[in-house]
């Protein structure tokens, strides 16, 4: 499949995009970002339900 001078600008964003996106997952993983949002889900959970 041949890619016109339209389609071009568009599939370099989405890959910019891509890049930008893995790097700051990565970042978060890195800095242990996941275990503080589940310790906050878990707290806000307990709250819902009456036990925290």
């Amino acid at each position: 499949m041949r890619k016109t001078r339209q389609e071009l600008p568009i599939l370099v964003l989405r890959f910019c995009v891509l890049i930008v996106s893995v790097f700051f997952i990565l970042a978060g993983l890195i800095k242990k970002e996941h275990l503080e949002v589940m310790q906050k889900a878990v707290k806000i959970c307990l709250e819902c339900i009456g036990i925290g």
